[in-house]
C-alpha cells in the first residue's frame, strides 16, 4: 500500500529523529519504565509508522465494511445504520424476581434479554437436589422446569424480544423449556430470536461447568445446531465463547485463538453430521471479553472477523457471504472489577465498552459497578445501561465506521494478533486436534501459565490495578446499595417443585423420559425427545439424569 521509495525515506527520517529529538528528550526525562507491554504482555513500541505496516494490502487485509474480509465490520453502515443490541445479563433468586428485573430493564431501554442461571441449573440439578443446597439464586435465576420458564417470561412477548441464555451442559434442555414456554404464549419456534451459549468445549478449557464426557457433549451440541437449522431459522444455536477463557486468566491472543479453534471444531462436527456449511454457518455466533487494554481489545475483535471470514471461505468453502460473517456479543470484563473503591469500576466499564463499540460489536453487556461484591442492584444495572446509551448518543464514535482503522499501531496489533492465532492453531493441530488437546491439558495449562504471569506482574507492581496495588484508600467506606433477594424465595421454589410433581401427568412424564433414554442409546437427534419431556413438565434434573446414566460423568485429568 506504500511506495517503497517513500518508505526508505521515512526509515532514514525515523532514524534521524531517534538520534536527535528523541535522544535529547530521553537524556532530560527518561521514560517511566524500561519496557511497555499490553495487558497480555505483548511488547509495545515507542512509535508506530507506515514502516510497521509496510506489508499491509488494503483490499486483502482491510477491505470495506460489509465486504470480505470484514476487518472493518460486518455491516456496510456500521453503527450509523443500527446500534448494537444493549443486552444486560441478569438473573437472581426466583423466576418472579428476575421477571421483574427484566421488565424494568426493558422499560429503561434494554434492547434484548440475557439470562443468568444459578449454579444448580448450570449443573443440571433441580433446586431441591442435595447437590444444589446453598446455591439457590446466588449467581443467577433458578429454572428447574417449564413452569419456572413460563414465570420467568410472564408478560414478556417472546415473539418480540431477542433472548440470550448463558447455559452450556444443560443447554438443550433449557432451550426446550424456552421453546415450550413460547408455545404456551402461542409463538411458534420459527418466530423465536435469540442465542444459546451452548459452548461445551470452553467448559473443558476454562469454566469447568461440564457434566458429560466430550464426545456425548458434542453430540448434544450438534443436535441443537441441526434442530435449529431446520426449525428455528432466526436462532443462534451456539455462542462460541472466549469470555470465560479470558476470565480464567488467558491473554487476549489466547482468548481469540482458543475461541476460533473451538468454532472450527463445531463446524467440523456439523459437517460430519451431514449439514451443508451454508445452511448452519450463518447462525453461528461468538462472545468475547473486552478487558482494560483499549487498543489490544479492538485489535482482537478486528482480527477475529478477518480470520473467521478467511477460514469459512477458503478452508470450508462456504459460498454464502452470511457464512463468512463473524457476529459477536461482547461483555466487559468481570475479572477486572474490584471490590475496593467499587465506584471506579464505572470508569473501567466505560473504557471497555468503548473498545467493544469501536471494535464493531453487534451486542454488548456492560458490567455493573457492584459485581465484585454481589449480583447487580437495580441502581448499578441502570448506570451500566446508561453507560452504553451515552456512548451511543453522546460520544460521537458511532458517526463513522471503524474510526480507528488505519492507525499504524492498531493495524500492527491486528496483524500480530492474527499471526499469534495461527501459531496456536498449528500447535493444537500438532497435538491431534481440539479434544486430544483438552485431554492432554494443553489449553488449561496455557491459561494457568498466563494467569500466573499476570498475577506476578501485579504482585511486583509491574502492572497497576488502581485501588488494589496502588492508589489504595484503606479508609474508604462502602456507600453503594447491595442487592437483597426475597428471603422466602427458596421456600416458594421448593413448594412450587413439590406441587408440580404432584399435579402433572406423571405417566406422561415417565413415558417421555423412557423415550429419551432409548433415543440416547441410538443415534437419533435428541431435541424432539427433550422437547417432549419438557412439555410434559419433566424437570431439568429428571432429564439430565437420563443423560448422566447413559453418557457418564466426566472427570478432568490433573494439569501439571
Amino acid at each position: 500500500m506504500f511506495d517503497q521509495a517513500k518508505l526508505d525515506a521515512l526509515r532514514i527520517a525515523r532514524d534521524q529523529w531517534e538520534e536527535t529529538t528523541l535522544h535529547r528528550t530521553l537524556a532530560k526525562m527518561p521514560e517511566r519504565r524500561a519496557d511497555f507491554t499490553t495487558l497480555s504482555g505483548t511488547p509495545v513500541e515507542r512509535l508506530y509508522t507506515p514502516l510497521d505496516v509496510a506489508e499491509l494490502d488494503y483490499e486483502r487485509d482491510l477491505g470495506f465494511p460489509g465486504e470480505y474480509p470484514f476487518t472493518r465490520g460486518v455491516h456496510a453502515t456500521g453503527h450509523r445504520g443500527k446500534l448494537w443490541t444493549m443486552r444486560l445479563f441478569a438473573g437472581f433468586g426466583t423466576a418472579e424476581e428476575t421477571n421483574a428485573r427484566y421488565r424494568y430493564l426493558l422499560d429503561q431501554g434494554n434492547m434484548g434479554l440475557s439470562v443468568a442461571f444459578d449454579l444448580a441449573t448450570l449443573m443440571g440439578y433441580d433446586t431441591d437436589s442435595p447437590e444444589a443446597l446453598g446455591e439457590f439464586g446466588k449467581c443467577g435465576v433458578a429454572v428447574s422446569s417449564l413452569l419456572d420458564m413460563e414465570i420467568l417470561f410472564d408478560h414478556i412477548p417472546l415473539a418480540d424480544v431477542s433472548t440470550s441464555m448463558t447455559i452450556n451442559s444443560p443447554a438443550a434442555v433449557i432451550w426446550a423449556f424456552y421453546i415450550a414456554a413460547a408455545e404456551k404464549q402461542g409463538v411458534s419456534m420459527d418466530r423465536l430470536r435469540g442465542t444459546l451459549q451452548n459452548d461445551i468445549l470452553k467448559e473443558y478449557i476454562a469454566q469447568k461447568e461440564y457434566i458429560f464426557p466430550p464426545e456425548p457433549s458434542m453430540r448434544l451440541v450438534t443436535d441443537t445446531i441441526e434442530f435449529g437449522t431446520h426449525h428455528l431459522p432466526q436462532w443462534n444455536t451456539i455462542s462460541i465463547s472466549g469470555y470465560h477463557i479470558r476470565e480464567a486468566g488467558s491473554t487476549s491472543a489466547q482468548e481469540l485463538a482458543f475461541t476460533l479453534i473451538d468454532g472450527l471444531e463445531y463446524v467440523r462436527w456439523a459437517l460430519k453430521r451431514g449439514l451443508a456449511i451454508d445452511d448452519f454457518a450463518p447462525r453461528l455466533s461468538f462472545f468475547f471479553n473486552v478487558h482494560n487494554d483499549f487498543f489490544e481489545e479492538i485489535a482482537k475483535l478486528r482480527a477475529a472477523r478477518r480470520i473467521w471470514a478467511r477460514e469459512m471461505r477458503e478452508t470450508f468453502g462456504a459460498k454464502d457471504q452470511r457464512s463468512w460473517l463473524m457476529r459477536f456479543h461482547t461483555q466487559t470484563s468481570g475479572a477486572s472489577l474490584t471490590a475496593q473503591q467499587p465506584e471506579i469500576n464505572i470508569v473501567r466499564v466505560a473504557i471497555q465498552a468503548l473498545a467493544a463499540v469501536l471494535g464493531g460489536a453487534q451486542s454488548l453487556h456492560t458490567n455493573s459497578m457492584d459485581e465484585a461484591l454481589a449480583l447487580p442492584s437495580e441502581k448499578a444495572a441502570t448506570i451500566a445501561l446508561r453507560t452504553q446509551q451515552i456512548i451511543a448518543h453522546e460520544s460521537g464514535v458511532t458517526n463513522t465506521i471503524d474510526p480507528l482503522g488505519g492507525s499504524y499501531f492498531l493495524e500492527k496489533l491486528t496483524d500480530d494478533m492474527e499471526a499469534e492465532v495461527y501459531r496456536t492453531i498449528k500447535q493444537v493441530e500438532s497435538l491431534g486436534g481440539v479434544l486430544p488437546a483438552i485431554e492432554k491439558g494443553y489449553f488449561q495449562g496455557e491459561i494457568a501459565d498466563a494467569a500466573f504471569r499476570y498475577q506476578r506482574e501485579l504482585d511486583r507492581n509491574a502492572k497497576i490495578m488502581v485501588g488494589v496495588n496502588d492508589y489504595a484508600d484503606p479508609d474508604a467506606k462502602l456507600e453503594i446499595p447491595i442487592l437483597e433477594m426475597d428471603p422466602q424465595g427458596y421456600q416458594r421454589q421448593l413448594a412450587r417443585l413439590h406441587k408440580l410433581r404432584q399435579e402433572r401427568d406423571n405417566e406422561r412424564v415417565n413415558t417421555s423420559l423412557a423415550a429419551l433414554r432409548h433415543a440416547a442409546r441410538e443415534s437419533s437427534n435428541l431435541m424432539p425427545f427433550i422437547l417432549d419431556a419438557a412439555r410434559s413438565y419433566a424437570t431439568l434434573q429428571e432429564i439430565m439424569d437420563v443423560f448422566r446414566a447413559e453418557f457418564g460423568i466426566y472427570e478432568e485429568s490433573n494439569v501439571i
